[in-house]
Formats: structure tokens, sequence, C-alpha cells
């Protein structure tokens, strides 16, 4: 294994638990322990702990936060109260995607988190734009462990390692709490289409944290176990939540990948002209989601055709253990994008019968 591969805290005991460990956006990450599909299972049955540290997290202070991320983001940022927590997007002057990120507003900061593979990117973007506004932006993410714990036991597991109503708190939420003898902040937030929680908290308790959880969940014979990558790809598809690399990148825009709900067309967010001048224009492709009729297994970048023609590309392709489909995501000219047209998958230069349907495939737990 590449030994420039960055590890999380919790990498030794990945190891022993015998995690198979892959190289993941520039990390050493457990991509499985057991059967992805039993991981799957188990997150969507009861509970699951992902050590997701590999991502980035950013605090945003100064007298000018809430107007420089008005300007960065394209979510009016306005809107959210202390404590809230939401989804946005950060785009290039020419409308296409920077990152997705989820943004929290804390009492005197925020604090948005970022995708691993695009940490120096996004955190040289922020300073970039930081000109003209009196803001101090700090990446934490080296002294931060962030976990996941998701499922519709996740809120019960807590009760056994925490003294707040945490179940309380509204989706889209954030509080500072502690589990474990540990000093978290806590959102009740996720990207697997179950409730749950995504955690932050200092690196000194990575360890404790972590075993803590799965500890609590054998005395309270809760089933609870350590997830990987390979199942929270599979979780984060179903409910066709977009990965950047694959569903957004800095090709496509926020109205191609049908996330027009994370942008307040209000606020003079960086991109939102040319994006509002493409809505104008019309969106010339869009994201869909289809299900595979013939056997096979649709890939990442596999070709589209239509009537024999190549009109797209697949953007993530796999099969559903919930939903128990072969599908995936493609990019096809938005006169086909319609539920219900046919289509077909180009596998091994071989034409297999494919059907677009509505997404998301998997509607998740919480709405």
């Amino acid at each position: 294994m590449d030994e420039q591969l960055k590890r999380t805290p919790l990498y030794e005991w990945h190891v022993e638990a015998g995690a198979r460990m892959v190289p993941f956006a520039g990390w050493e990450m457990p991509v499985m322990y057991s059967s992805p599909i039993d991981e799957h299972h188990l997150t969507r049955k009861s509970a699951g702990l992902f050590d997701i540290d590999h991502m980035g997290q950013v605090e945003v202070s100064g007298p000018d936060a809430t107007s420089y991320l008005n300007k960065l983001v394209s979510w009016d940022v306005t809107k959210m109260e202390k404590w809230d927590a939401h989804y946005a997007l950060m785009c290039y002057e020419n409308g296409t995607v920077v990152d997705d990120v989820f943004i929290y507003r804390l009492p005197g900061y925020w604090y948005v988190v970022i995708n691993a593979s695009n940490r120096e990117k996004d955190v040289a973007w922020m300073n970039k734009h930081a000109d003209g506004f009196d803001v101090a932006i700090k990446d934490v993410s080296d002294e931060t462990v962030m976990l996941a714990l998701q499922g519709p036991k996740v809120f019960d597991l807590l009760d056994q390692i925490n003294t707040d109503s945490l179940g309380d708190m509204p989706r889209f939420s954030a509080a500072r709490t502690t589990l474990c003898d540990v000093p978290v902040i806590i959102g009740r937030t996720g990207y697997t289409g179950e409730d749950g929680v995504e955690i932050f908290y200092d690196i000194a308790y990575a360890r404790q944290l972590w075993e803590g959880i799965l500890n609590a969940g054998k005395s309270a014979d809760i089933e609870v176990g350590p997830i990987g990558l390979a199942a929270r790809d599979s979780l984060r598809f179903e409910p066709s939540f977009p990965l950047y690399g694959h569903e957004i990148d800095d090709t496509t825009t926020p109205l191609e990948a049908r996330l027009s709900w994370a942008c307040s067309w209000d606020v003079d967010f960086i991109g939102r002209d040319a994006i509002l001048a493409q809505k104008e224009a019309g969106v010339p492709r869009k994201l869909v989601g289809f299900q595979l009729l013939d056997k096979g297994v649709p890939r990442e970048g596999y070709e589209v055709a239509k009537d024999g023609e190549i009109v797209g590309k697949v953007v993530s392709g796999l099969y559903g253990p919930t939903i128990d489909i072969y599908a995936g995501h493609a990019y096809v000219p938005s006169h086909l994008a319609k539920s219900g047209t046919e289509i077909d998958i180009m596998i091994r230069n071989k034409p297999k019968k494919a059907v677009i349907v509505k997404r998301p495939f998997y509607k998740p737990a919480y709405r």
C-alpha cells in the first residue's frame, strides 16, 4: 500500500477488525469488514457506524462571515437559524460545481464540511474569495474526527451514551453534547437515506468514542457495526445522493444535476448568473436514474445509447441491495430524460436494455 496515503486515527482499529483497506481520495480507508451487502442491510435495519474522517471541516468566522458565505455558496445562509444545518454547492463563475458541502450555523461561527478529494482545492477557493470580507477561514480537518452513525435504531443507541434528548433534535440541525464522556458537535444529518447523525470531536478521543458506540450497542442489545466504503456508496446511491466526481463535478451545473433546490436564486452567489442563463437558454442534458432490464452491471463510464446512437454516459451504477435491482445514474439529453424512456447501456460493447425511472430509487426514511 502506498505509504503516501493518509490514514485516519482509527486506521489501526480497522486493520485489527479485519477490514479490507483500499486507496480512496488520497486516504487508506476500509472498503468492507465482512460483506458490503450485509453492512448495507445492517444500516437500513438497525445502525451502522462510519469512519468518515477523510472528510474536511472548515470554520468560518468574523464580522462578514454571513455575507461571505452568501457569496460563496448557493444557499441563502441568512435563512439559517443558530444550530441549523443545510446542504449547498460552491460553484465556479461558469456555473459548474466546485464541491457540494454541508453548512452548520454554530454560535459565533460557521462550520463547513467538504469532500475529502476536494479539501485542498476547496480551502484554496474559500481563501481566494475571502478578499474584501472581514472573515477568518480555518481548516480544522486534521484536529477533528468525523463519524457517521446511521439507521433506525440510532437514537435508541444514543440514549445509552447520552443524557440529552437527542431524539428531539429536528432533522438538519446540530447541537453540542457529550457522548461516552467525549465533548462533541452532533448534527442530525447523513448520507445514507436513513435517520441518524454525524459527529465531530477532538482527535485525542478518536478511539474512545468509536469503541464506546460499538460497546453501547452490545450492552443494549442493539445491533450496530462498522460500515465500509462499499456499503456507504450503495447506501447513498439508492436515495440518489450525489457523489462528487460522479453525479457532479466541474463539468456539471446544478440544473443538469437536478440540484436547483439547493440554490437560492435571489442571492448573488458565484456562478448564479451563468446558471440562470443556462436555465433561460434551456438545459442541454439532465441526470437520470435508470433500471437495467437485461442481465449485467452498469458501471461508471459506460455509454448510453438510444436507437443505436450514443447519447450519454453512466456516472454511477451498481446493485442496490434494498431495492434489489441493478441501476445507475447517467447524463442524457434533456428530451430523453422522461421516466419510461427506453435506452440501452453499452456493456462490453453490447447493448443492454434499460429504462429511465423516477429518482430516488429509495425514498429516505425521514421524509
